[in-house]
Order: structure tokens, then C-alpha cells, then sequence
């Protein structure tokens, strides 16, 4: 009897029984877990595999973010004078105002800023919006730009409290102006702004600042870019970029920083220096003149295919593309497609865009600070005289 049930034949026949079992439950659950939305599992949770593999299943958690609220009233004269006698129409969503969109005298429409920590302990973007910043002729013009600080946030926070004032001091008396005339403005913006905080405290030597800005007015969009945030632009279904990336890698940056006497140096990607991913900032000073602060400038006329304008730090776009992110905001126009996880003010199409775009750069891994601005650049239908 004892032999029987000790048999070596017999406890392998059991336990292969066993294992064979195990695996036929364990089959459906792995394909459960990976049906499972990334939302679902903890951020620490650790799997192993058969092949001793450790995949990581993160969770957007509620991040720490910062919704930043601007509600910009226009006078009722205005909003007559514009035609703005009911709610727009347009390909997908009728613009419809709530209590905390803004929207101004320009036919930049309504707008959503975000921006959270993601997984990095200290938050170093900054984002800046000013509706009718400046005119030129007659013609309004609003500011939209995203900081992203690298080395602390002290050079971001400076220029989010400047640059917008820099270039609405620079601009009076400026008329009309063309694409080669925008670039010497901005130019000359940015390098004031790199002069103040060079000219700052010690400590903001080794700090410095990517930068993506945009002037936008009834007829085109200034998108003025200094470093590796981005502004995407878009149109009638497609997206088009509207700045390139400053990376040191860059076939024409690379020939400028050697030509400088600098090196960039593949440590962890390409770097200035072994230093800095990104060739060209504000601030860096410890770096000059192989990093700079001239920005690279484009001037976009606008159309009626126009829908809306990108503007974002590198945290999104390291991890998602110009085409998801520009399909995905669409998608929230048109209210297929909503937020899961990050909470925000209001339900419009722009706050879920921007929301659904900062989910989306955690859940794909970003392990920077996240920073998004989406501007609809639909122009509402005039109402007939």
C-alpha cells in the first residue's frame, strides 16, 4: 500500500498532472492580464516570466498635476463686432463655451493647458498663455508657449514671467510683417531673454530651459522653437510639424557644435558635451557657445482646414507621434474618445484632448515632467449680415 502511493512512476505521473493543470489556468489568466488596460495594474507591480523576463505594468495613477485656468471674458461690443451671435459649427463638435474655456477676440477659439510631474520627483515645465498679448495694425494677437527646465526650474519660471512681456515690448511699432521680418523679432525676443538669465544668480549657470512659443493672429501662426519641445500643427486630417526638435544628433547642429570647438558625445543618447540632450536653450550658460538661444522660426498662413495647434514638451513627444497625437485630439473633438484617469475642470473637447494626451505619454512610459497645450484653430461660421 505504502509503495503504491510512493511509487517514484506514479508521484511524477501526479505531478505532471498538476503542472499540466496549472498551465491550462494559468493561460487564460496571463491572457486576461494583458488584456487588462495598463490603468489596472500598480505601478511596482513586477511579473516574471517564463524566461525570467520582468515586464513592468504601469498604472496612470492620480499624478500630481497642475491645471492651469485662465478664463478670458470679451465684451459683449467685441463678440458683436466678430459675429459671434450663437454657438460655431464645425466638422465635428459645435464650439460651445463653458465656464472655464477661454476664448478671445481672435479666431484662435477655445483652449486647454496641462501639465503634470509624471515620474520625475520635481516639476520643471512651465506653461504660459496670454490672450490678446499685442496688436499689430489693428490685429490681435495671443501667446501660447511651453517651458521645459532642465538642471531646476528656476530658468522656466523666469521665462514663463518674461518672454511673453519681451515680445510684446518688441513688437510695437512693427507694422505688417513677413516670415524673414517674424524671425529676426523672435530672435531678438529670445535673446533677451537668454541675456536676463545669464545675467541672473550663480546658481542658474547650469540651469536652462527648451522653449516652444506661439503667436497666433487672424492670419497666421509664429511658431518660434528653441530647444527639444514641439508645436504640431493640425489640418484638414493631417499633422504637420511646425518646429524640428533642436537634438545634438541633428545632422546640421552636430556640424555647428563641432564647428564650435564642441564635441556631442553618445552617453545615453547624444549629448553636448556628454551633458545636455538638447542643443539649443535659454539659459546653459556653462555650455555656451556650443548651446544657444536662437531660435528657429516658422511662419504658417492660416486656412479654413485649420483644427487645431499642438504645443507640447518633450514628455509627450518622446512617446507619442505627431500623427497619434494629432488623431487622438481629433478624436476628442469629435467625442470619441475621453480622459480615464486625470481629472480636470470641464468637459470640453480641448481639456479632454489635453488630458487624453497626458495619460497617454504615462502610460507609454515617459519618465519626464509632461506639459501639453491644445488650441482649437477652427474659426467659427460668421452669422449672415
Amino acid at each position: 500500500h505504502h509503495s503504491f502511493l510512493f511509487s517514484p512512476s506514479l508521484s511524477l505521473s501526479l505531478f505532471s498532472c498538476i503542472h499540466l493543470t496549472s498551465c491550462i489556468l494559468l493561460i487564460p489568466f496571463r491572457k486576461l492580464l494583458r488584456q487588462l488596460d495598463v490603468r489596472m495594474c500598480d505601478p511596482t507591480t513586477m511579473i516574471k516570466t517564463k524566461n525570467t523576463r520582468r515586464r513592468r505594468r504601469l498604472r496612470v495613477r492620480k499624478l500630481r498635476y497642475k491645471w492651469q485656468r485662465n478664463v478670458h471674458a470679451i465684451e459683449e461690443s467685441d463678440s458683436n463686432e466678430l459675429g459671434h451671435n450663437g454657438p460655431s459649427e464645425s466638422n465635428s463638435d459645435p464650439l460651445v463655451l463653458s465656464e472655464n474655456e477661454s476664448i478671445s477676440a481672435l479666431d484662435c477659439g477655445v483652449y486647454s493647458e496641462m501639465s503634470i510631474i509624471g515620474r520625475r520627483k520635481e516639476m520643471e515645465d512651465e506653461v504660459r498663455v496670454e490672450l490678446g498679448l499685442t496688436a499689430i495694425n489693428d490685429e490681435k494677437y495671443n501667446f501660447f508657449a511651453v517651458y521645459d527646465g532642465h538642471g531646476g526650474a528656476q530658468v522656466a519660471q523666469v521665462c514663463r514671467e518674461r518672454l511673453h512681456q519681451i515680445v510684446a515690448e518688441e513688437i510695437v511699432g512693427w507694422g505688417e510683417m513677413d516670415e524673414a521680418e517674424w524671425g529676426k523679432l523672435m530672435e531678438k525676443c529670445f535673446e533677451r531673454m537668454d541675456d536676463e538669465v545669464n545675467r541672473g544668480a550663480a546658481a542658474m549657470k547650469t540651469v536652462g530651459s527648451a522653449v516652444v512659443a506661439a503667436v497666433i493672429g487672424n492670419e497666421e501662426v509664429v511658431v518660434a522653437n528653441c530647444g527639444d519641445c514641439r508645436a504640431v500643427l493640425g489640418r484638414d486630417g493631417i499633422a504637420l510639424p511646425l518646429s524640428d526638435d533642436h537634438k545634438p544628433g541633428r545632422t546640421d547642429e552636430l556640424k555647428r557644435i563641432e564647428s564650435a570647438g564642441g564635441r556631442v558625445i553618445n552617453w545615453n543618447g547624444y549629448r553636448v558635451l556628454g551633458v545636455l540632450a538638447t542643443s539649443r536653450s535659454i539659459g546653459d550658460e556653462y555650455l555656451k557657445p556650443f548651446v544657444i538661444s536662437k531660435p528657429e522660426v516658422t511662419v504658417t498662413k492660416r486656412t479654413d482646414n485649420d483644427e487645431f495647434l499642438i504645443l507640447g514638451s518633450d514628455g509627450l513627444w518622446d512617446v507619442v507621434s505627431n500623427e497619434i497625437a494629432c488623431n487622438i485630439v481629433r478624436r476628442c473633438f469629435g467625442g470619441k474618445l475621453k480622459r480615464l484617469s486625470l481629472k480636470v475642470e470641464n468637459d470640453s473637447h480641448v481639456a479632454e484632448a489635453a488630458a487624453v494626451l497626458a495619460e497617454l505619454a504615462v502610460a507609454r512610459g515617459s519618465k519626464d515632467n509632461i506639459s501639453v497645450i491644445v488650441v482649437d484653430l477652427r474659426k467659427p461660421k460668421r452669422s449672415s449680415p
